[in-house]
């Protein structure tokens, strides 16, 4: 994978480290391969998972400073040798399964053909959905830079990575629906991302009130998403604005690694305009182990996520082990395993008004809290827990590998 530090953590960065761990437990040796982004090169143990980082670079010409610290946050396809060799010389190699494409993917590729084992490729979204203007924005720091590194692309065959894969997995079912479309006599497979139900069901949420000062007749409307123009925090803000006029009592929270720090600004700056500083808070970010983070989840009287992009949305899976009600915009993998009225409320991508009124009738209406939270927490527990999803991954390995 691209990168693996507990600070910087995403969605993908979650999938990784669980499923690994998972099968760890089951008796699976599954260390992770990623460049020493935010980190050292080495080893490391995180938890009982072994994570081996390599340096990279990224191989463009005249990348400006702050070109360079865009990609590293987010987007990008860096090139590390250090890596592909270290890949290499891994002894005792099964299966290899990539959760990029690029040049990283290609490695991958290129080290299983090497070693006549089977790879994988996991699609997290951003390869067939993303919109354009997540792709401009993307691209925008090495557009117009000179790529030296797509020599090392064709060499590893970086263009082949999901027509080469022996599998291809999906964690939302748009983005499997396309490949399956585009890729019709490849094995293709929808394995969802997961939570870890027990974690978020025990939390304590008067830790997190404690922490950052809430008072008991506070409530807590969270959102918790990387602070990101794809998030879309600064439309919730304009939201929660006009909730906030006939909900006094309520405080927004935002928790999240910032990936875009210009993005970070605008967020700051939008609730400075909207007078909101006493009732909106920031937290960039909490580390995936804190115990807070599922604190967090437990203090609040309802989770919200207004994503313009979203290929699954992990995080409302931790809302509902949690057991609180969520609003999300129906987007992307969303709706592939939320159903309106059901386990959640879904709103048009967009829509800040129904946005607000989605919100309010939770604030108002604490059966359908209940309601909801209640479908949602047994929908997580029976489909979602980590064990089984780490279980399906385990039987794709199996049957390539029998293939």
């Amino acid at each position: 994978m691209r990168r693996c530090v507990p600070k910087k953590w995403g969605g993908t960065e979650s999938v990784v480290f669980n499923v690994s761990r998972e099968l760890i437990r089951q008796g699976i040796e599954s260390p992770i391969f990623c460049t020493d982004m935010f980190a050292r090169p080495g080893l490391q143990m995180l938890g009982k998972v072994p994570v081996r980082r390599f340096r990279y670079v990224l191989p463009w010409v005249g990348l400006s400073p702050e070109a360079k610290a865009k990609l590293r946050l987010k987007g990008g396809s860096p090139l590390s040798l250090p890596l592909f060799f270290g890949l290499l010389k891994e002894r005792n190699l099964s299966v290899i399964h990539t959760h990029v494409q690029h040049r990283l993917g290609g490695m991958a590729r290129t080290v299983a053909k090497i070693k006549g084992i089977p790879f994988v490729v996991s699609i997290h979204g951003g390869y067939f959905t993303v919109p354009d203007e997540q792709t401009e924005k993307m691209t925008e720091p090495f557009r117009g830079k000179l790529e030296w590194g797509k020599v090392f692309g064709f060499l590893l065959g970086a263009r082949r990575v999901p027509n080469d894969a022996d599998a291809i997995i999906c964690v939302g079912e748009n983005e499997y629906r396309e490949v399956k479309r585009r890729y019709p006599f490849k094995k293709v497979f929808h394995v969802p991302n997961g939570v870890d139900v027990e974690r978020f069901a025990k939390a304590d949420g008067d830790a997190f009130r404690a922490a950052y000062g809430f008072h008991p007749t506070e409530k807590i409307v969270l959102c918790v998403s990387r602070i990101d123009y794809q998030k879309n925090q600064k439309g919730l803000v304009r939201a929660f604005a006009r909730f906030a006029k006939d909900h006094p009592d309520h405080r927004l929270v935002l928790i999240g690694a910032v990936t875009v720090e210009a993005y970070h600004e605008k967020v700051l700056a939008e609730i400075d305009k909207l007078g909101l500083k006493d009732v909106v808070r920031v937290i960039p970010g909490l580390a995936p182990g804190d115990p807070l983070l599922p604190s967090a989840y437990k203090a609040a009287e309802m989770f919200v996520l207004a994503s313009r992009h979203e290929p699954f949305g992990i995080v409302i899976l931790e809302a509902w082990a949690a057991g609180i009600p969520v609003v999300a915009h129906g987007i992307g993998g969303i709706p592939g395993f939320c159903t309106d009225r059901e386990n959640s409320l879904l709103v048009e991508p967009d829509n800040e008004p129904q946005f607000v009124e989605c919100m309010t009738e939770l604030a108002v209406d604490g059966n359908l809290r209940a309601a909801l939270a209640l479908r949602a927490f047994e929908e997580a527990s029976s489909r979602y827990d980590w064990p089984l999803v780490a279980t399906q991954m385990r039987e794709i390995y199996a049957r390539i590998l029998k293939d």
